[in-house]
This record gives C-alpha cells, structure tokens and sequence, in this order.
C-alpha cells in the first residue's frame, strides 16, 4: 500500500457491485478558491487519491510560490504528478492528459476516486477532450518571436495573433507571452490557427464518466482580498529565498516556463534590481489576480460543471455531498 492510502473502498466499488467503479472527479477553481483545503476535506470522507492538474507544482524545489501541499497533507493521502521535473525542464498539456489517464486508471484498478485537483484549465481540457497533435518547440521560431516581442511588445504580437486565429487570440490577455507564443509558433509550423486544430481533437473516443466540481466565488473581491493574502504568506514565507536558491542549483534564465509561473516572474525582477519590494508585492498580486481572472474565463466557458460558491460556509459539505450523490446514482454517473 502506498503512503497516504487509507484501506477502504470507494462507494459502490465492492465485491457485491463488481460493476460500479469510483467516478473520476474534478475539482477546479481559480487560484486561492479553497480547492486544495476541500480536497483535504474530501480525503477524510471518501477513499481518494489526489492527482495535481497544476502546471507548477510539477517543478521540483518551486514549493513556496506555488503553494505545494506539504509533506503532513501528502503523508495523509496520496498525491500524484507533484516535483516530478527540474525547473529547467519543460512540461506539457499533452503529457499531462497521457499522465493523468494512465494514474486514473491505476487508481480505478485499486478501487479508489481519482480526484484531480487544481487549476490549469488547459490541462482540464485537454484531459476532458483531447488535445490535437501539436508539432514540437521549434527554438529558432522562439528566438524570433521573443526578439519581435522585444522590439514591440507582447500586445502587438497579441494583435498578430488576433489576424491568425482570433478564436485563440480571445481568451489571452495581450501580456500572456508564453500562449501568445506558442498559438503564433504553432500557426507558423502548420499553416493552420491552434484552435483549429484543438477542436480537431473533440472527437477522441469517449473516455470513463467524469464529475466537474468547478468552486467559483459569489464576490470577485472576497477572491481579491485572498489572493493578497496568501501572496503575503509567499513573500513571508520566503519565495525570494527560495527563488535564490534555485538559481545557485539549476541554470535558469527568466524565458523558462517554470520562470514565467505567477510570483517566480515578479521575484526574478527583484533580485534582478529592476523592483523594489514595494513594487515586488503589488505586481505579484496584480498578476495572481489576472491568472485568477483567466481561469474563470475558461471555467465559464466549459459545459457540464456543477457550479459550487468557494466562499459559502459548508462548501467542503456540498462537494461531499455532490460525489455522493453522483456516486448513488443508479450505473453510476450519467
């Protein structure tokens, strides 16, 4: 038995229903919604494993900033896809979904829930649909984009990528400079828009049912007030440390994906010289806040969720609640 595994069943997983299988359930939400706490709640009712839908908690030493679970939370139940890459490697949507599908299945197989946790809503994406074959990095396309975006500006190149694939171009922000680049690398190594391609992807095999739990707040201020408080615990915590640190053990430059993660972003430009600390909090917060408003667009815009206010007092109770109910269903989920 793995650490963190308690030794019951999931609900109708037994020898007397071999038929009913633990649903694969998702729990998503902007950053500072609560998602990480309800899954800890979850775990003390039902037999879950927690299987990370973050695209930077799979850097290993990045703990601070990106509000890893700590080691009494990841002794208590099993989580998976954390500190699996350095910072100077690379990690993607598609191999997440492969990731994911294949640790579902093992999960399922030991008759437990699969929960997915997190809120990189292009990983929930491509895990729910699909994603089409996209070419490889192309370094030399890179170079060229970043040195355009050097001469003009990340909005401008938003402004090209609006022209190409407006679809895409919708749902980034113009400052969005590692999607802005990727969406115009991709148009220019397959003469085709990403959405277009993206959408290509739908029509992948049904995979098991799923249960989308999407926590979402009743006041963008009360997330707001959040959001800067929890940066505050980052910033006293140590993530400028932690942040030097990673720079003395690994060859890191700010172009890095790991580097460009909300928080690490702002606290390169610190111990750079080019912001002061003053200027260090608001800017990571200002930032937060915009991721946080990015992942409720793309939550909206996703069909089939159960819709659950993260700032209601019994939240933990109403998701339990929801699995339970989904999970008495007659077969199961629909």
């Amino acid at each position: 038995m793995m650490p963190g595994t308690n030794t019951h069943r999931a609900p109708g997983a037994s020898a007397e229903h071999p038929d009913r299988q633990p649903p694969v359930v998702l729990l998503m939400g902007p950053t500072a919604s609560g998602k990480t706490r309800v899954a800890m709640a979850l775990s003390r009712h039902l037999p879950v494993e927690i299987v990370s839908v973050d695209s930077a908690i799979v850097y290993r030493g990045m703990d601070i900033g990106t509000a890893k679970p700590d080691a009494a939370m990841r002794a208590a139940v099993a989580h998976h896809l954390i500190d699996i890459i350095d910072p100077t490697q690379a990690y993607s949507a598609a191999r997440f979904a492969e990731d994911a599908w294949r640790l579902v299945a093992e999960i399922r197989g030991r008759g437990r829930m699969p929960l997915l946790v997190g809120g990189t809503m292009l990983y929930f994406k491509a895990f729910r649909e699909g994603l089409a074959q996209l070419p490889p990095a192309d370094p030399e396309i890179r170079r060229r984009i970043d040195q355009l975006a050097r001469e003009r500006g990340w909005p401008a190149l938003h402004a090209t990528l609006q022209a190409l694939d407006p679809e895409t171009a919708a749902r980034l922000e113009p400052t969005d400079a590692q999607r802005i680049q990727r969406a115009l690398e991709v148009c220019e190594l397959t003469g085709a828009p990403m959405s277009r391609l993206l959408s290509a992807a739908a029509s992948t095999p049904p995979r098991p049912p799923i249960l989308g739990i999407s926590l979402e707040p009743s006041d963008r201020s009360a997330l707001h007030a959040r959001i800067a408080e929890r940066f505050d615990q980052m910033l006293a915590a140590g993530l400028v440390d932690e942040l030097s640190a990673l720079r003395v053990r690994h060859r890191l430059h700010p172009d890095l994906p790991a580097m460009r993660c909300v928080g690490y972003r702002q606290a390169w430009q610190y111990l750079e010289g080019a912001i002061g600390p003053d200027t260090l909090r608001l800017t990571g917060i200002a930032a937060t806040r915009q991721l946080a408003k990015r992942q409720l667009t793309w939550l909206r815009s996703m069909d089939g969720l159960l819709r659950l206010d993260c700032l209601r007092p019994d939240l933990d109770e109403a998701v339990t609640a929801a699995i339970e109910a989904a999970v008495g269903q007659p077969g199961g989920l629909p």
